[in-house]
């Protein structure tokens, strides 16, 4: 079972570069892992460390002012290779939502299958958010999942956003694939009965 999600109310990291593909977000060299635990500390590596593992001052998430759950990107986040890699590492941060105007396919489903909530919004919103943080780090926002509803708290300006409705069930009730299918376990082995006995 993964956490729950309801309604989330954070501050935001901003990462306000467009076409951020897998690799940057986790490289290829961190790929030999076969289970999801630490690639957290390696999300974003060659953006956080230099090649002598120090810290590159300069980047958001080793910049005291920024913190929270929400990482805010610029469009087309997760391009590039369908590496699932690339959420583990989101979801293994502590990210809980990713807020863009454009999420490659396949990294927006990799993200909904561990945990994390990518958000799609319009450019004027994903503009004026960006705006909000920069004048105040502590900029938070609140994310109602049940609503589908994206809220500046700085601005009060509000958005709808969409989700599959199976994957929205997941979030609430903290599933995964293999959670939801044991939730119906009776219900299957009850179906695969009636078939035994009709056939």
């Amino acid at each position: 079972m993964k956490e729950k999600f309801d309604i989330l109310r954070s501050a935001c990291v901003p990462l306000p570069l467009e076409n951020v593909d897998t690799d940057q977000i986790i490289p290829a060299r961190f790929l030999k892992a076969t289970t999801k635990e630490g690639f957290g500390e390696n999300l974003f590596r060659d953006w956080r460390y230099d090649k002598q593992g120090n810290k590159i001052e300069s980047f958001v998430l080793n910049d005291p002012r920024y913190s929270g759950k929400i990482l805010v990107a610029g469009k087309n986040f997760g391009c590039g290779s369908s590496r699932e890699h690339a959420a583990w590492a989101i979801a293994g941060y502590g990210f809980r939502v990713v807020v863009s105007s454009f999420f490659a396919d396949i990294h927006r489903n990799n993200e909904l299958n561990n945990g994390v909530l990518p958000v799609v919004v319009s450019e004027p919103f994903l503009t004026a958010l960006f705006a909000s943080i920069d004048r105040d780090p502590g900029t938070e926002v609140e994310v109602n999942l049940p609503e589908q509803r994206i809220t500046n708290l700085a601005t009060g300006e509000s958005e709808q956003f969409e989700i599959n409705a199976y994957k929205k069930h997941c979030l609430i009730n903290g599933l995964d694939d293999i959670d939801y299918l044991l939730t119906n376990k009776q219900k299957i082995e009850e179906y695969e009965r009636l078939e035994r006995i009709t056939n």
